[in-house]
């Protein structure tokens, strides 16, 4: 190293020595931080044990199925051919949160949703005229059988809340009947007072409903009814695109791939056509959308703000703004600025990522068993995520049915007032001293036992489980790899002297001597994660809040512990990696990676941020290409494909999907390529450090990297020659 810098090394630890009996990866090696490994083993059995009470106490019927006022499931049990639940008065559910936690009306399981606007009166005018009222019109409680009654009864059934005193036309959304869209309403019924043939709707007591109540009870769903059928349009055309969508994520994968293949002969020349690319995909792009700006400039309408249309499910409208085009082109036009002014300050430190790719795409091909490991912690995290939503779901449809005392009629009750409000049980509510509207209601789902109270603690162990062991199999992954390509990096004579299966050896390693290692940093990752949710919620629950000073520190704080976790994942990754080689445990990895990471941090700033971009340009060019060929495809542009395009009302739907899962399958490619130029790195680094080019010492990195750096191995009896070093 050079002498400016010897104070620098002192500073973070001693530089690495030479060892001749190094020779990369040591297999001599013993467990490490045994106790975290224990923990995490009883963490692990405690993670399940939550299961384990979740399943026996949790029924996700609760949550899956609606529940009328008497505890019933609808569209379950007894109740399977009554799968909707319907609203007595709609004027208490003022709101969608209303309709989905309960509102203080009686509700009822019926086999269909009504579908036309009734009052109660209708059927007393028939009665009047001696006429037989259409007793399939009424809706009423259990407990009550309304044929054959009386116009007085009838009357005190609707009074008492045990009948519902007028329909109005729902459709069904998450099994609750819900009013049609407030447009709907607003042309059907009157403005002065809704009304079913010639009868105004009223309540139970007798107060006009009118179309404008209604509608501001319902406004609130109107939205929400709007997205449902957007929605249920888009599940419609991933059905009717699901195999070409899986075909475009079979493309994604082999052009990744042939990317990295023939990276290994043509690194160079991928990296500058991977930068081109971009720049023309980009070029393109600015192409497109002004092409778009100008064929909109005649189009009625298109001169609208996207302020002015507001927020719409509809998608298309905004792609016939010229705003909308407009706003695409200048965000495209200031990432390629960006680009090209990224390219232009650091282009003498591309040649030595050119380098380190070169050497990372001989190493993956040398393990081409590195290119398909990823599908293991794929699938482990597959396994723990559908594992931890399972258990989610059941704790949260932990709970006993809950009623307490309810009076629907309150104009007119003589139900004492510390009645009200009271737990009570259905089979025993003793109604003969209180009103007949007074109802033993079901209100929630819960318990007073030890279990119950804990459900909310529950939940949050049940989420850092999740955080813990999914940064666990992260850091298995990342350590297996590393171990496999310094097992590379240290062959003298490549690929003669890599040892036989790499890769398996590696993992072997990881599973036996290093679990409480790996427990150890995807720990510290999780606990500041946890933080990071909690800081949310504090922010989720303070977002109505007007202390500024409190939202200005939360703001702070969760940039700053997103920051803490960027930080540590970077240090945990080079922390993996001293363990693979080394075998030490994990404070001592982390200590010799970050000063090695120090003692060289501007090779590692420079290196380190244009391989990352360089990577982020590859997934992009893959991710653009499959994306740019999709929506030429689902255009039908393509002639020859054109009659294998599925009929779709949004043809944006399976482009989307196309292009986040072809990033996502480019991600997991160049992941393993990101492990191994991180790895390769960190052991050129203590190449240079422990090695001089001597014959007893000899660099192992490739002669290019040599070459970049001014060094070559020296034969015996050469002396050195003073080269430059400043390169890197």
């Amino acid at each position: 190293m050079a002498k400016d810098n010897e104070g620098e090394e002192k500073k973070y630890g001693e530089p690495a020595k030479f060892d001749p009996e190094f020779k990369g990866p040591i297999d001599n090696r013993s467990c490490t931080d045994i106790l975290c490994c224990l923990l995490f083993i009883v963490f692990i059995a405690g993670f399940l044990a939550v299961g384990i009470l979740a399943w026996v106490h949790g029924d996700p019927k609760l949550l899956l199925y609606p529940t009328d006022s008497q505890g019933n499931l609808c569209g379950n049990g007894a109740y399977a051919n009554k799968p909707f639940l319907h609203f007595f008065n709609l004027l208490d559910c003022a709101s969608f949160a209303s309709v989905l936690n309960g509102c203080p009306t009686p509700q009822v399981c019926v086999e269909s949703c009504p579908t036309e606007y009734w009052a109660f009166a209708v059927e007393l005018l028939k009665m009047t005229a001696g006429q037989e009222p259409d007793w399939s019109k009424f809706i009423c409680t259990p407990d009550v059988n309304i044929t054959g009654s009386t116009a007085a009864q009838i009357e005190q059934y609707v009074k008492d809340e045990k009948c519902a005193a007028y329909t109005v036309s729902s459709k069904a959304y998450g099994g609750r009947c819900i009013p049609s869209l407030v447009e709907t309403i607003g042309e059907t019924l009157l403005d002065t007072g809704a009304s079913a043939g010639n009868v105004a709707l009223t309540d139970s007591s007798g107060n006009n409903i009118t179309a404008g109540q209604i509608s501001a009870g319902t406004a609130a769903l109107a939205l929400v009814l709007s997205a449902q059928e957007v929605v249920q349009e888009i599940f419609t055309d991933m059905v009717a695109s699901w195999y070409l969508i899986l075909g475009g994520l079979g493309a994604s994968m082999v052009v990744s791939f042939i990317y990295i293949v023939i990276m290994r002969w043509i690194a160079g020349v991928m990296v500058w056509f991977t930068i081109f690319a971009v720049i023309v995909l980009n070029i393109f792009g600015i192409y497109y959308c002004y092409t778009q700006y100008v064929e909109l400039e005649n189009v009625q309408g298109s001169d609208l703000s996207i302020s002015e249309v507001g927020f719409t499910t509809n998608i298309s409208t905004y792609t016939k703004l010229r705003d909308t085009w407009l706003g695409i082109g200048i965000a495209l036009s200031v990432i390629l600025l960006i680009i090209l002014l990224i390219l232009i300050f650091l282009r003498n430190r591309i040649r030595i990522a050119i380098a380190l790719i070169k050497e990372s795409s001989r190493a993956v091909s040398n393990i081409m068993s590195t290119l398909l490991f990823p599908l293991i912690p794929w699938i482990l995290q597959l396994i723990l995520f559908a594992y931890w939503g399972a258990v989610a779901l059941f704790l949260a449809s932990s709970g006993q049915a809950q009623f307490e005392v309810q009076d629907y009629n309150t104009t007119n009750s003589s139900t004492p007032s510390n009645l009200t409000g009271q737990s009570c049980t259905p089979s025993t509510f003793d109604t003969s001293a209180v009103s007949s509207s007074v109802q033993c209601a079901f209100v929630k789902y819960g318990a007073t036992s030890l279990y119950y109270q804990n459900l909310f603690y529950l939940q949050i162990f049940n989420l850092f489980g999740l955080f813990w062991v999914m940064n666990f199999i992260v850091a298995l992954g990342q350590c297996t790899l590393a171990g496999a390509f310094a097992s590379y990096y240290w062959a003298f004579t490549k690929p003669k002297d890599i040892p036989t299966f790499p890769l398996t050896a590696s993992f072997g390693r990881s599973l036996r001597y290093h679990l409480g290692s790996l427990a150890f940093g995807s720990f510290i990752i999780a606990v500041v994660q946890i933080i990071r949710v909690m800081l949310e919620y504090i922010d989720h629950k303070l977002k109505d809040s007007e202390n500024r000073a409190a939202k200005f520190l939360l703001k702070c704080l969760k940039c700053c512990f997103w920051c803490l976790e960027k930080l540590l994942k970077f240090l945990n990754k080079n922390a993996y990696i001293m363990i693979a080689i080394y075998g030490k445990n994990f404070c001592v990895s982390a200590k010799k990676a970050f000063f090695l990471i120090m003692r060289n941090i501007l090779r590692v700033a420079a290196v380190t941020s244009v391989t990352n971009f360089l990577f982020l340009l590859s997934k992009l060019v893959v991710t653009g290409a499959i994306g740019t060929l999709s929506f030429y495809f689902f255009t039908g542009r393509i002639t020859f494909a054109a009659e294998y395009v599925p009929n779709l009302k949004y043809y944006m739907v399976p482009i989307i999907v196309v292009v986040i899962g072809a990033y996502m399958v480019a991600a997991c490619f160049f992941s393993v390529y990101n492990m191994a130029v991180d790895t390769l790195f960190l052991c050129f680094l203590e190449d240079l450090e422990r090695n001089d080019g001597s014959p007893e010492k000899p660099y192992y990195m490739s002669k290019e990297l040599m070459g970049i750096l001014g060094k070559k191995n020296r034969k015996e009896g050469e002396k050195e020659k003073k080269g430059c070093c400043g390169c890197c």
